[in-house]
């Protein structure tokens, strides 16, 4: 049987900061990036890939704490890892020492993400199937093995979990089929980046269009007037039958949230997302209160540090779209919990995907809500940001504005070898003519 028999990591970055991509009122200067994992076995044609997103600077930081947890797989059986990925999990998340530094939010939490997204990979990848084939087809027993239900019995329980996923199961073919047709739908926001001009917003909106989206996001929160000019620009061009998403990235005071959101009612917008700090439950909820007549929705979720937050955000009822994100909570085993929590609740899961590799993850993840969660992709969309995905090996594939089936098996997290040889920092050979022009 294969063994686990080291492991492989790269601090990849991007510049995207040069173009301004992935600019917003709180990230100004992004380098997109990857602290990049890959365990290795014995078996050349048996591997796992996973990551976690940063925007640059601390990304080695990143780097050395997926090395403390991917380290303790080393030696394995490789069927010992991607068989029980629940065990796995409650393992690492069991550290008592390396947990003291979160627990369960911050770089450690990054860490983990990184490492059993690497494990789920590597599941796939073993089973020959890509991963959101591989989830659905566990067994409700299975689902609920792998899920993190700690610290939620008074939202959900092991005993509710498994019902759900049991009455969940009917209807699933008929669903996939539904996948394979028409995809996944997504919105855009590659017109949205703050440091864009405004003949870019234009010409990109134009173009979303053309290619079919029905949703298109901005980013706002750095000047009042800018914003409202920016929309402005953004309406004209998509029309009055697409719907347009503001995003101000935790830039906002409760108060000032509400206010400035109003100054915007005018231009039609579904939701807002993150108004305020991430953390703050009791102030999204009071944003979303006095929203509520301007019929502007409250989104949130990307900086949700664990499923305690989630649990929170939605017994409090402080949000209208529930946005996980791939590499800040815990992988496949603490999604699930998200994803069950918020279908009981009826909120859409609406996932964020602005970050290098993302799109690729979520791709799988909104494929797995749709056949054994929610059932539906009624009223819910998935962040697509055309970025950084001719560096992968499977990238994500949209089509008329939605993510199509992902086939090959993994989780699409796998990076080219040539992505690794320039862009690895510091020595990559991107980096290195960056220092020489330096010089």
């Amino acid at each position: 049987m294969p063994r686990i028999t080291g492991i492989e990591l790269s601090d990849v970055r991007f510049p995207t900061s040069v173009e301004k991509d992935g600019s917003d009122a709180m990230n100004k200067d992004a380098d997109y990036s990857a602290a990049y994992l890959r365990l290795v076995t014995d078996d050349p044609a048996l591997y796992g890939c996973g990551f976690t997103f940063t925007t640059g600077r601390g990304n080695d930081i990143c780097l050395m704490a997926i090395k403390e947890y991917a380290e303790r797989l080393v030696g394995r059986e490789a069927s010992e890892v991607y068989g029980r990925p629940g065990v796995v999990y409650r393992e690492l998340q069991g550290d008592a020492q390396l947990r003291w530094l979160g627990p369960e939010k911050g770089v450690v939490q990054l860490a983990v993400a990184a490492v059993l997204n690497a494990v789920w990979d590597l599941a796939a990848r073993a089973a020959g199937v890509p991963l959101w084939q591989l989830v659905s087809e566990l067994s409700p027993e299975e689902l609920v093995d792998a899920m993190d239900l700690s610290y939620l019995s008074d939202e959900l329980t092991a005993d509710q979990a498994l019902e759900f996923f049991r009455t969940a199961q009917q209807g699933r073919e008929e669903r996939l089929a539904v996948l394979r047709e028409s995809g996944y739908p997504c919105y855009t926001t590659s017109p949205g980046w703050l440091g864009y001009s405004d003949e870019k917003l234009a010409r990109l909106c134009r173009e979303a269009v053309d290619e079919g989206y029905r949703h298109v996001k901005l980013k706002v929160g750095a000047d009042r007037a800018e914003d409202e000019r920016r929309l402005r620009i953004a309406r004209e061009t998509i029309g009055p039958d697409v719907s347009l998403m503001i995003d101000a990235n935790q830039v906002w005071e409760v108060d000032q949230a509400v206010d400035w959101v109003r100054s915007l009612a005018g231009f039609d917008l579904l939701w807002i997302e993150e108004p305020t700090s991430p953390d703050d439950v009791l102030g999204h909820r009071s944003i979303r209160e006095r929203l509520a007549p301007t019929g502007i929705g409250v989104a949130t979720g990307e900086h949700g540090m664990n499923r305690v937050l989630f649990k929170q955000l939605l017994q409090a009822e402080a949000i209208d779209f529930c946005q996980i994100d791939s590499c800040r909570l815990a992988s496949v085993n603490e999604i699930l919990p998200v994803l069950v929590m918020a279908a009981r609740r009826g909120v859409p899961v609406c996932p964020h995907a602005g970050g290098v590799g993302l799109c690729e993850l979520v791709n799988h993840l909104v494929m797995i809500d749709q056949l054994i969660v929610a059932g539906t992709s009624e009223g819910r969309v998935a962040e697509f940001v055309d970025h950084l995905h001719e560096h992968f090996v499977d990238p994500c594939v949209v089509r008329a504005g939605a993510y199509t089936l992902p086939s090959a098996p993994g989780y699409s997290a796998e990076l080219k070898a040539e992505t690794l040889a320039e862009f690895s920092y510091p020595d990559g050979s991107y980096w290195a003519r960056a220092r020489t022009a330096e010089v």
